[in-house]
């Protein structure tokens, strides 16, 4: 289990490390290296989802480890309250962005618009209620992104509980 104690709370995530072996591995090594501390829920799009895990409250972005296989074809579904890996249009792109389905997404499961999708490797299994509040603060324009919140969502720590 990882608890992301957020500035609104607590999210506690369980990784499915068997069929999404490879996102769960780089996002606990994320977690141990300390990355996500101080990071914010950087894009929020109600009914949709909220992503993190790049950029600090600033909106300045992180520097990653390398990416990853995208691994969309594990037979999991972008349900709400799950977590999947956030990347670009190229399907192997994904490092440390990630994000939380804030209703059924099923059209990101493989193969997508892309022929890809996006891989989901964990679910929330405590502290929907905090994902549900953080998808309804307010967001607006900054640095040249938008959907970011105006009051910033930190995610103060992450932690691994075995």
């Amino acid at each position: 289990m990882i608890t992301l104690k957020t500035s609104m709370g607590d999210i506690v995530i369980e990784l499915d490390e068997e069929k999404a072996p490879i996102s769960s591995e780089n996002f606990k090594q994320y977690v141990r290296d300390g990355f996500y501390d101080g990071v914010i829920f950087h894009r929020i799009i109600p009914n949709f989802m909220i992503q993190g895990g790049g950029f600090m409250p600033d909106m300045m972005q992180k520097a990653t480890r390398e990416t990853i296989e995208n691994e969309a074809k594990n037979g999991l579904s972008n349900e709400k309250y799950t977590l999947a890996m956030a990347r670009t249009s190229e399907p192997h792109s994904a490092s440390a962005q990630f994000f939380i389905n804030t209703k059924d997404n099923s059209f990101l499961d493989y193969p997508g618009q892309d022929g890809w999708g996006y891989a989901v490797f964990g679910k929330v299994v405590e502290g929907t209620e905090v994902v549900d509040k953080i998808e309804k603060v307010e967001t607006g324009n900054v640095a040249g992104h938008s959907d970011v919140p105006v009051e910033p969502v930190i995610i103060e720590k992450a932690e691994i509980s075995e």
